[in-house]
């Protein structure tokens, strides 16, 4: 029989993290083994279930690159299904009704399952003495929709987190019932903090959107999560999704926890991000700031492929392009008042500035080249320090301490805007 899997979210909040490293999980085991992939919204919570949080999950897994093979089916349209199942317990005198719901009476004895990940586990039922099957509303529990769905879809493999070890043994208690086969089941480990405590928003559980809001490349988020938790071998980091789909394995799955890094992110972003063309770069460069209004639809494409040439191995994330660039694109800048204050605010520094705008008046390209010409002769001509007029022109022309190299940013500024900048800060910045 071929692999089935399914990845079973519940529409009551945004895909976060660990919900998208179980997906992911099943998705990749589902790739490696040429199976099938289903995607089912457990949406019988009808209190707390929103169509915008389904349309969150759905393009959260399109961002990732996860697409269903089938589906997304909706339990909410199942309820016949599962009412039918109760009846049958019921007629076979292994279920009851009791205060307007079905319940399942359950006999002491212990379950053992061999799980994928941790061997096997033994529970005793004694825990549990019996099972809700349907409520008093007409709506399935969680175990007993999950039962008849995996069933009905013929689900081989379920790759979950482990936190949902203690419902397995309920699950298994009714297939036996209802005489079906039950699933191999892999309880995924938990995603912890840097505090090792279960993830919150301070250590990582984030909405996936948020992370691709923010600019975190899809094929990088995925090698990242594919990491936590699981190890292909020799020390790898980078590992491009089609090579983890040729080599993931739930076997190579770790008991422990998985530690979310941040930093650890940012790095592997980073990576790929240098490793991306500037063709793909600019694509990207051009619908961030478009979205935010920091560049017209009828943007320059070959002054846009500069920047992103410029700024390749500066970026962690993509949001710090309009972050700590955003003098690139807007007209007035804003000026950093330690800057302004640490590197304009001397004798002598508004007098450079000057002359420096006047010679960059008289270029007829403003390439590169003839920026950084014009002021080293004027360095030298002034017998200044290199750091004496190329500080303070930083910070006349991006308003900032820090940036990419300052000759080629002043080239993409352009001449026009660059002289402007050089005399507002002559004028009512520097000493």
């Amino acid at each position: 029989m071929s692999v089935r899997v399914r990845f079973a979210p519940s529409p009551t909040g945004t895909l976060h993290v660990g919900s998208a490293r179980t997906a992911l999980f099943n998705w990749l085991y589902a790739k490696h083994h040429r199976g099938t992939f289903v995607l089912r919204i457990e949406d019988t919570d009808q209190k707390r279930s929103n169509p915008a949080f389904v349309e969150d999950i759905l393009a959260s897994l399109h961002y990732l690159g996860i697409v269903a093979d089938e589906g997304p089916t909706f339990q909410s349209q199942r309820l016949a299904l599962y009412r039918q199942h109760a009846d049958q317990l019921i007629a076979q005198g292994k279920a009851k009704t009791e205060d307007g719901g079905v319940v399942f009476p359950v006999a002491p004895q212990t379950v053992t399952f061999r799980d994928l990940v941790h061997g096997d586990i033994t529970v005793d039922t004694s825990l549990f003495e019996q099972l809700v099957l349907m409520k008093s509303d007409g709506l399935p529990t969680y175990n007993f929709a999950c039962v008849v769905d995996d069933a009905a879809m013929q689900i081989t493999h379920v790759i979950r987190g482990d936190d949902h070890i203690a419902n397995t043994p309920k699950q298994l208690i009714l297939y036996q019932a209802l005489g079906l086969t039950p699933p191999a089941y892999a309880h995924i480990p938990l995603i912890v903090g840097s505090d090792r405590a279960r993830l919150s928003k301070r250590t990582g559980a984030t909405a996936v959107a948020d992370y691709r809001d923010v600019g975190y490349l899809p094929e990088a988020f995925v090698n990242y999560l594919a990491l936590l938790g699981w190890a292909p071998g020799g020390n790898r980091e980078c590992i491009p999704p089609t090579e983890i789909v040729e080599l993931f394995d739930v076997a190579r799955v770790r008991k422990a926890a998985a530690q979310f890094d941040q930093q650890k992110l940012d790095w592997l972003n980073g990576q790929y991000i240098k490793q991306a063309t500037v063709e793909r770069l600019t694509d990207l460069f051009a619908e961030r700031l478009i979205a935010k209004g920091l560049v017209s639809v009828t943007y320059d494409r070959a002054w846009l492929s500069r920047i992103a040439g410029l700024l390749r191995d500066r970026l962690k994330t993509l949001s710090q392009l309009e972050e700590e660039h955003r003098f690139l694109f807007v007209e007035p800048i804003e000026y950093e008042d330690e800057a302004v204050q640490q590197l304009l605010r001397r004798d002598g520094i508004a007098a450079n500035l000057s002359a420096l705008k006047d010679r960059l008046k008289q270029l007829g390209s403003f390439e590169t080249p003839q920026v950084e010409q014009a002021a080293r002769a004027l360095i030298a001509q002034r017998g200044l320090g290199a750091k004496d007029l190329i500080h303070p022109t930083r910070v006349a022309v991006t308003g900032r301490a820090v940036s990419p190299p300052l000759f080629e940013v002043m080239s993409i500024v352009g001449q026009a805007k660059v002289i402007g900048r050089l005399e507002y800060a002559a004028a009512h910045l520097a000493g």
